[in-house]
Parts: structure tokens; C-alpha cells; sequence
């Protein structure tokens, strides 16, 4: 179970399925300790402070996004924002993806590196910091969509499938202020399992 998953509070972090220092040199374990040890520490324990004793104590992370507004909507978004980021990492992705979803996306979006094209020149003008996700509406339509700060595509009404974080925590220890050369090593370690499974949902 994840943290995307879990019904109530409190919240605790998702386990993740490789170590450390497995994405190097693309994401580096200084980077791991930093954005996953604190930066999402934070946010998970800020939450749990902030439910607490509350009606939203009682319910999920994804209702808490959907529902929540100014301080608990940010750290409960964030929470799940980041949970899907590190879970859809990998130091033996798939490289691109099939069935339904990469169908999906040659109806969508032309085909696959007209997707990339796409969803990277979405990520490196997204200004200032936020997210820029793949995501599906009821009818499996895809859509990119950017979104500053901690915008979450469900709260849309969509389903979120993958996404990068173009905020500056998640790259500098290992791209400095080079958002372009950080999205551009996400691609190798980002596991498009992870998106077609959510796609079937």
C-alpha cells in the first residue's frame, strides 16, 4: 500500500522500490535524501499536523486533494504529487509504452516522440515551479497538462498517469538551475509501467 492509497490519517511515507543511489547519474542519491527524505517528509508530516483532529483525519489522501483548499490542499497534493513522481522511477524502466496507453497516445498526440516533444516543451515553460502531468479524462482522452505550485490534475476531474517535477528541489543537486538537461535525464528513468497501469483504472 502507498500513500496514494491509504484511506485515512495518518499518512506515512511510500516505501521505495530501489535504493538510493539506483537512478544515478540521472537522479543521484543526494538528490533521494534530499527531495524524497525531506522534501516529501515534510509535507507528509506537515499533513498529518493539519488533519488532525479534523473531519479530513477520516479521509483519503486523493479526497483530501480533491476536496481540500490553502494549507492542506498544498501539503496533501504535494504528498500525493510526490508519491506518484518516485513510484513511477526506475532504475530498469520501460522505455515506452504499449497497449491502450501508447495507442491513446498516437491518437492523441500524433505518436510517441511527438508526445515527448510535446510534454517536454510543456515542462521546460511551466514558469516558476509545479508539476506538468499526463493525465486521462472518463473517456481515456489524454491530455498534458502544467500546473504551478502543487496543481493536481484531479482536482479536474482527471486521472493523473505520470508526471515530472520541474521544481527547483527536485534537479539542482544534480542539474543546477539546468531544467532542460533535468527533464531531459528523467526520460530514462521514468517507468511507463507505472502510467499504463494507471491508465487502466
Amino acid at each position: 500500500m502507498t500513500i496514494i492509497d491509504q484511506p485515512r490519517a495518518p499518512f506515512v511515507m511510500p516505501e521505495l522500490p530501489y535504493d538510493r543511489a539506483a537512478l544515478a547519474p540521472h537522479i543521484g542519491a543526494e538528490t533521494i535524501d534530499y527531495h524524497y527524505g525531506k522534501h516529501l517528509r515534510a509535507y507528509v508530516d506537515n499533513l498529518n499536523k493539519l488533519v488532525a483532529d479534523t473531519q479530513m483525519a477520516d479521509q483519503s489522501l486523493e479526497e483530501i486533494v480533491r476536496g481540500g483548499a490553502g494549507a492542506i490542499f498544498n501539503n496533501a497534493a504535494q504528498a500525493w504529487n510526490h508519491t506518484l513522481y518516485f513510484l513511477q522511477l526506475s532504475p530498469t524502466p520501460l522505455r515506452r509504452p504499449s497497449g491502450g496507453l501508447s495507442a491513446a497516445i498516437d491518437r492523441d498526440f500524433g505518436s510517441f516522440d511527438a508526445f515527448v516533444e510535446q510534454f517536454t516543451k510543456a515542462a521546460l515553460g511551466l514558469f516558476g515551479s509545479g508539476w506538468v502531468w499526463l493525465a486521462s479524462d472518463a473517456d481515456g482522452k489524454l491530455t498534458i497538462d502544467a500546473m504551478p505550485n502543487a496543481g493536481n490534475p484531479l482536482t479536474e476531474g482527471l486521472t493523473p498517469l505520470m508526471v515530472v517535477d520541474v521544481w527547483e528541489h527536485a534537479y539542482y543537486i544534480d542539474h543546477r538551475n539546468a531544467r532542460a538537461e533535468a527533464v531531459k535525464a528523467f526520460w530514462n528513468v521514468l517507468d511507463w509501467r507505472v502510467a499504463e497501469e494507471r491508465y487502466g483504472l
